[in-house]
């Protein structure tokens, strides 16, 4: 039986929404970003989440500031 995805933390990068959630093993997250035009997805590890958050947050807003300027 699968145990649903607990929400942990969400915050704001600029107009981008992240939400960082529990998964099925305990030691990886699930990073959930949108916004109004784009959505992305991915795992971190725990490690990655709790020292790397500045890279991940930069690497974040630079794929959505991509996506923009695509449009």
């Amino acid at each position: 039986m699968s145990t649903p995805e607990t929400l942990l933390e969400t915050y704001k990068l600029g107009d981008v929404r992240v939400e960082i959630r529990s998964t099925e093993n305990p030691s990886r997250y699930k990073v959930d970003c949108r916004n109004e035009s784009f959505h992305s997805a991915f795992e971190v590890s725990e490690y990655e989440a709790t020292h790397y958050r500045r890279h991940m947050n930069l690497r974040i807003s630079k794929a959505f500031g991509e996506a923009k300027e695509s449009e």
